[in-house]
């Protein structure tokens, strides 16, 4: 099997899914509890954001600090790996806008 096919399968496997890359662009702009990623994405259930958040902090791209007090805190944020996707989710995001442009300039 091809090399690049391999590599783009494991950043795929990384950073694909439905949220993680939403969960990723929203820690870029810095750290965010729990609570304030729900509201951000209201369409992702609490449990599938908790698993997401632990997905990436398995894999290296989310750090989860818990802060000692009453009640406990947790506050979410991107370790240096995750930062180092901000230049792709930008791209990511330049692309969607193009593709909305060109959506929206087509005949109905």
């Amino acid at each position: 099997m091809d090399t690049c096919y391999r590599k783009l399968e494991t950043t795929l496997k990384i950073i694909g899914g439905k949220w993680k890359c939403l969960i990723l662009y929203h820690l870029s702009e810095g750290p965010r509890r729990t609570s304030e990623l729900q509201k951000l994405m209201t369409d992702c259930t609490q449990k599938m954001l908790i698993q997401t958040l632990r997905e990436l902090e398995n894999s290296g791209l989310v750090l989860r600090k818990i802060y000692k007090q009453v009640p406990p805190k947790v506050e979410y944020s991107l370790t240096a790996l995750g930062e180092s996707l901000q230049p792709i989710l930008m791209t990511l995001v330049e692309w969607g806008e193009m593709y909305l442009e060109e959506q929206r300039a087509q005949p109905q």
